[in-house]
């Protein structure tokens, strides 16, 4: 076993196409339903919202399909991305196992969010599109998409949940250094918007209610079209790119991972980790356990039930079949915002349901701890979703050491804290609690789901 602890890869093997898990699962995947006809959705019902390539790539059984070369060239500013052995962590802990990390936060934005906000603003832009639409949570994703626009000559609006437009105003500050506007969700700008606030003027906002607010306006005007950062087919795909990558570099550091991890809010770091390991393992190849770590207080793959439900707040959406917790939920106002989402991508939800993948949760606190052992060890401090990640990590490499197992554990460090260290600061002084949902809210959101018939 090599004792190095950096692996890099040169441009030659930055992966050239993206894959997909659909072409090598055992059942298909269950339709994305139109809300009103409860019938299959078509390319003519996405397409106010999306480019035609996007949809496409939406709806494809084909297992690679090619990165165009002006998105590669835009990804040589900084992929391929490193991935290191953590030997001081695995000292700290006496563990026998071995701990890897493939590391996205030497993207401009600081996350794995460009892996998809590049290519979604590439094939708008080809599309004729204007300007883009979206939402954010702690402001990766809207960073990572005001990057993209710049580069491709959009304007770019972004929602961002008023909790976390409040906690965090340099993510708003860099949204606007690469020229996109950022609003606070729930806002005046829109009519769901006006009305959430009528009822509530201090709502703290949720991924659902800002989707919501993004796709009203995407669907006023032709030259605009809406943009998603996590949890739909063709997010989960441009993302994989990080498992490619990490599959040729275990392999470089000869330990083909016993253990894969990443957080999941939405699914798209943790779909870019885990499906090429899934599909390597569907395929005869090699198989690895698969954990997805979520936050206690909105715990979708372990809490929620499997169901057909609505992406966003106000219902606009199709109706997609994942494990939710009620698209009516507002999760607390805990600082992984990017982990606040109802739902969970539906690729990552089959894969749940077909025993593909472990869920487990933690809370605020013990993944903050998580997060700054990982920093006073390795040199970086994670992004508050990252944190969720790390401790996943730990638990497992404790599990080793108790168990005496020397296994190898690779998980996605998704993104850098330095936008987040408000959030640490109330973690050093003793100020950071462990958020928890109202039961009651959420037995009431998971009674409003829609009625879909079992033979849908």
């Amino acid at each position: 076993m090599s004792q190095q602890t950096k692996f890099l890869l040169d441009e030659s093997q930055m992966p050239r196409h993206w894959y997909n898990l659909q072409a090598d699962l055992p059942k298909p995947l269950p339709a994305v339903l139109h809300p009103g006809t409860l019938q299959p959705v078509g390319p003519d019902d996405l397409a106010p919202l999306f480019p035609m390539e996007l949809i496409l790539q939406e709806v494809s059984q084909e297992r690679e399909i090619e990165i165009p070369e002006p998105v590669r060239d835009v990804f040589r500013l900084w992929r391929p991305a490193p991935l290191y052995r953590a030997h001081r962590l695995e000292k700290a802990l006496g563990t026998p196992a071995r701990i890897y990390y493939k590391y996205e936060g030497v993207s401009p934005a600081g996350s794995h969010k460009p892996n998809t906000a590049v290519p979604q603003a590439f094939y708008n832009k080809q599309a004729g599109v204007k300007r883009l639409v979206t939402e954010t949570g702690a402001g990766q994703w809207g960073t990572s998409l005001s990057f993209a626009g710049s580069l491709f000559g959009l304007e770019v609006e972004v929602f961002q949940v008023r909790v976390s437009y409040d906690q965090k105003p340099y993510r708003r500050a860099v949204m606007e250094t690469y020229g996109a506007r950022c609003v606070a969700s729930p806002s005046n700008e829109t009519a769901f918007g006006r009305s959430v606030l009528a009822q509530n003027p201090n709502h703290p906002g949720s991924l659902g209610i800002a989707i919501s607010e993004a796709v009203e306006l995407a669907v006023q005007r032709d030259d605009t079209k809406y943009a998603l950062g996590s949890v739909l087919n063709h997010v989960l795909l441009h993302q994989t790119v990080i498992g490619q990558e990490a599959m040729t570099q275990m392999t470089m550091a000869d330990a083909w991972p016993h253990v894969v991890i990443g957080c999941a809010g939405g699914g798209s770091n943790f779909a870019g980790i885990a499906f090429p390991f899934i599909g390597h393992g569907l395929r005869g190849g090699e198989k690895s356990r698969v954990v997805a770590v979520e936050p206690a207080a909105c715990p979708s793959l372990t809490r929620g039930k499997y169901a057909y439900d609505f992406g966003d707040t106000a219902g606009m959406t199709p109706l997609t079949k994942m494990h939710t917790l009620g698209s009516q939920f507002t999760p607390p106002g805990f600082h992984a915002g990017g982990l606040r989402y109802h739902g969970m991508a539906a690729l990552v939800s089959h894969c749940k349901e077909l025993g593909l993948i472990e869920a487990v949760a933690y809370n605020q606190v013990e993944c903050f701890e998580a997060g700054v052992l990982f920093a006073r060890n390795e040199g970086i401090v994670p992004a508050p979703e990252a944190n969720h990640a790390v401790k996943g990590a730990i638990e497992e490499a404790l599990r080793c050491k108790r168990e005496g197992k020397t296994e190898n554990i690779l998980f996605c460090l998704s993104g850098h804290g330095h936008f987040d260290m408000a959030a640490y600061q109330k973690y050093f002084a003793g100020e950071l609690s462990d958020e928890s949902y109202d039961e009651r809210e959420l037995a009431q959101a998971l009674a409003g789901l829609p009625s879909v018939p079992e033979t849908v």
